[in-house]
């Protein structure tokens, strides 16, 4: 990590979030996708610090993601870690609103890393792209350790409380989504980080960081399609 020292910050505006997710769900979504599948919702933690750590293979994975696990499942606004260069334009403009704050994922700044652990400690749900940026191809790419050491740093503050991290496989009809395409969300089951509390974050961060890769290709090779939810998108 770098040594920047700005400052960085995240807010949700409650107002916002409300339109926006309504507008996500009844409207862009289903006017724009054929059938979303998503599998697992049953795995997500409705309190508590949480991280989500989806695959990346769209800007789409930033709607699709809060529809999953945000809101509408659980009543929880998701803070959103995304790249610099996803935190400019329109979608930028969106994200600043919507509890995003920006990382360069080439040298990322200890004040991404700080703001990440004071929102786990404050029992705020986090959504971290583990791969560092978008990749079409279907196969997980090899994750950055960020997310574990993050996780490991915010569960050293939380002797009373377990971190979770939600892996979570995104994929979609199309390599490049275009209208009418399907999504796909499956969600596993969360990883506890309190099972890492003996040990330095040094040691572990590995150790963790295989944990979720492993978790991840489990579940892109693993098309299950027991205790699903199909959400058949209506523009109407």
């Amino acid at each position: 990590m770098s040594n920047s020292n700005e400052a960085i910050s995240s807010r949700i505006s409650p107002v916002f979030a409300r339109v926006a997710y309504a507008l996500g769900s009844r409207l862009v979504l289903p006017f724009f996708f054929g059938r979303i599948e998503i599998i697992g919702q049953e795995n997500v933690p409705c309190q508590g610090p949480v991280i989500f750590a989806p695959t990346h293979r769209s800007r789409w994975d930033a709607l699709v993601v809060p529809l999953a696990v945000g809101r509408l499942v659980t009543g929880r606004d998701l803070h959103f870690m995304i790249s610099c260069n996803e935190y400019k334009g329109l979608q930028g403009w969106f994200m600043k609103r919507l509890g995003g704050f920006p990382v360069d994922p080439l040298r990322p700044s200890i004040s991404s890393f700080r703001h990440s652990v004071q929102l786990l400690r404050r029992g705020e749900a986090l959504t971290i792209f583990p791969e560092g940026n978008i990749y079409r191809e279907q196969k997980v790419q090899p994750i950055k350790s960020g997310v574990a050491r993050i996780a490991l740093e915010a569960q050293s503050h939380l002797p009373e409380e377990a971190v979770k991290i939600v892996p979570i496989s995104l994929s979609y009809s199309e390599s490049c989504p275009t209208w009418g395409s399907e999504a796909r969300v499956e969600i596993g089951k969360p990883i506890d980080v309190s099972h890492y509390r003996n040990g330095s974050i040094r040691t572990n961060a590995p150790r963790l960081t295989a944990e979720l890769e492993s978790a991840l290709k489990d579940l892109h090779e693993d098309r299950q399609t027991s205790d699903c939810q199909v959400w058949l998108p209506s523009a109407s």
